[in-house]
């Protein structure tokens, strides 16, 4: 799909064809569609990104929700699916997932929310890593960084969907 596609797209075919690109959020694609046309991926992003920043915040803790824990072998997305299996995380061994099952239980327990993580480049121990390190972050601090990987994690999205 390409970007000028896009902009001539009614408001039913945009969400249809962007309304995943936030984790089973397609509210923030619809809100989107009144800026069109987009100058680029890059503004396609802020647009989408900025319905985000205003949303409501029970709306941004319901999108930061709607992904899935990393490593679960859990019901996920198409998208987090093939990006979580990208760093190998579809084949992790049983201590790795036994740690990151534990991390995992504990961040979500601490934060009521899933550890997110923009996977794309990284390790599995970058992974673990960070996930370690953020457990001693307060709620706040997490929940502005689960907002900034979700920005990150869209921006990858819409650039390997939409070509020149």
């Amino acid at each position: 799909m390409t970007l000028e596609e896009v902009n001539r797209m009614d408001r039913e075919a945009f969400v249809a064809s962007l309304g995943w690109v936030f984790e089973h959020s397609p509210w923030v694609a619809e809100r989107a569609w009144p800026r069109r046309p987009f100058a680029g991926v890059e503004a396609l992003h802020q647009a989408m990104a900025e319905q985000v920043m205003s949303a409501l915040p029970a709306e941004q803790l319901a999108l930061i929700r709607a992904h899935p824990d990393l490593g679960a072998r859990a019901r996920m997305s198409s998208a987090s699916s093939g990006e979580q299996a990208g760093v190998g995380l579809d084949h992790l061994t049983v201590e790795e997932y036994e740690q990151l099952h534990r991390l995992n239980a504990a961040y979500r327990e601490k934060f009521g929310f899933p550890f997110l993580y923009a996977v794309k480049g990284s390790t599995r121990q970058n992974i673990l890593s960070a996930l370690e390190q953020r457990l001693s972050n307060d709620l706040a601090a997490e929940h502005a960084m689960a907002l900034t990987q979700i920005y990150r994690i869209a921006q990858i999205r819409l650039e390997e969907t939409l070509h020149a």
